[in-house]
């Protein structure tokens, strides 16, 4: 959506800061997805609600039969009560409470992705507890590093994800022992907001390793979930507004050495999401420092935690105005000197009252809201083109 395309006077009546959706875009975006799937039949997509829950967002990826990927019960019920089949979507985390997981089988999912020999023992007893059976893959933590924030990496020995890579024969032979427990595939996931292909080629070159060793020791292989983590383009959201779907799925088809017919599964969330939400906020005051200049607005780390949390960058449009640029530090009003969303930014001169646009804040924007300071928790509006 280009800064012309926002409609302005209709936010004039409207409270600040909120979330600002373009579903055309969700749409394309979800085309673009579905493109690749329609190429490569043994490919299934879960979105990643963790992304954004947001119930009218997650109804819409929900519409075209894509499964979900949760990381909580309450993500379970959210994928649920939107519409996802209980039959695509599949349970990962590190610590999945008896609640949790009681709910996930009654729901009957398509899959827990087990992180630990201990959780594989809680869920075949309460799985026995309600006489059943719970399918299960396990999560490898595979030890790749991924060129992204330290903060959203998840691939090496040292994360607190996945079962490490040495001790999947100790696991393994646990969860084909079990009789409450439906082995069915391996879990994998390196990290997020990944731009290097690189990364998940070595990532398809340790899965090939295992399958190798499994079916050298006259193991089951099962499917393969790869996890998700493409990035995004957040320096240029109007000009590369859709991620590279298509070489993020080539990678896979080219480098994974499976069985025929094997379903690889996919958790994509950011780059489903990321680019069509924007955080509307206002300029409260233009404060002159002794060195710099401050553009201080309602939005803050409340809406958007990413900048204060991992230094991430978000780009800024002041959508009033149209004079010319100057230099200011973009910040929030909480009581926290990380409240910065950025610094040394040139944007069309500011006033009090202009709109700001914080763009590609459709991921981890609204789904890590806090009400931190007393601050209320922004609404949601939806461009319908």
């Amino acid at each position: 959506m280009l800064k012309g395309d926002f409609p302005v006077d209709r936010f004039r009546g409207l409270r600040t800061p909120f979330y600002y959706y373009d579903l055309p875009l969700l749409r394309r975006t979800l085309d673009a997805v579905q493109e690749q799937l329609d190429r490569n039949p043994d490919f299934r997509m879960h979105y990643a609600v963790k992304a954004n829950f947001n119930p009218r967002i997650l109804a819409e990826i929900a519409s075209r039969g894509f499964g979900a990927d949760c990381v909580s019960g309450g993500e379970v019920q959210a994928a649920l009560d939107a519409g996802f089949a209980p039959e695509r979507i599949v349970y990962a985390g590190v610590g999945k409470s008896d609640e949790e997981i009681l709910l996930a089988l009654r729901a009957g999912i398509a899959r827990f992705n087990v992180e630990s020999a201990a959780e594989l023992e809680v869920i075949d007893s309460l799985a026995a507890s309600m006489g059943c059976v719970a399918p299960v893959s396990l999560r490898i933590n595979p030890d790749i590093g991924a060129h992204t924030h330290a903060g959203i990496t998840t691939g090496l020995a040292e994360n607190k994800f996945g079962i490490n890579y040495e001790q999947l024969d100790e696991v393994m032979e646990l969860a084909l022992g079990l009789e409450h427990i439906r082995y069915c595939g391996l879990h994998f996931h390196i990290g997020s907001q990944i731009l290097d292909m690189m990364d998940f080629t070595a990532l398809c070159n340790r899965v090939n390793e295992l399958v190798v060793r499994l079916q050298r020791g006259g193991r089951p292989v099962g499917d393969i979930n790869v996890g998700g983590g493409l990035g995004i383009n957040y320096q240029h959201p109007n000009h590369l507004p859709v991620a590279d779907f298509g070489a993020y799925f080539d990678t896979f088809r080219r480098h994974l050495r499976l069985p025929q017919g094997t379903p690889v599964h996919f958790e994509l969330g950011r780059s489903i999401v990321a680019p069509c939400g924007s955080l509307i906020a206002r300029v409260l005051y233009v404060k002159q420092g002794t060195h710099k200049q401050f553009a201080i607005i309602d939005g803050s780390m409340t809406e958007l935690v990413r900048p204060a949390m991992y230094r991430a960058y978000h780009r800024v449009e002041n959508l009033t105005s149209d004079e010319p640029e100057e230099v200011y530090d973009v910040v929030g009003p909480v009581c926290e000197s990380s409240d910065v969303f950025i610094k040394e930014f040139a944007m069309d001169r500011c006033r009090r009252g202009d709109f700001v646009a914080v763009r590609s804040a459709g991921a981890y924007g609204e789904s890590m809201a806090s009400r931190y300071n007393c601050h209320p928790l922004p609404e949601a509006y939806f461009f319908e083109g």
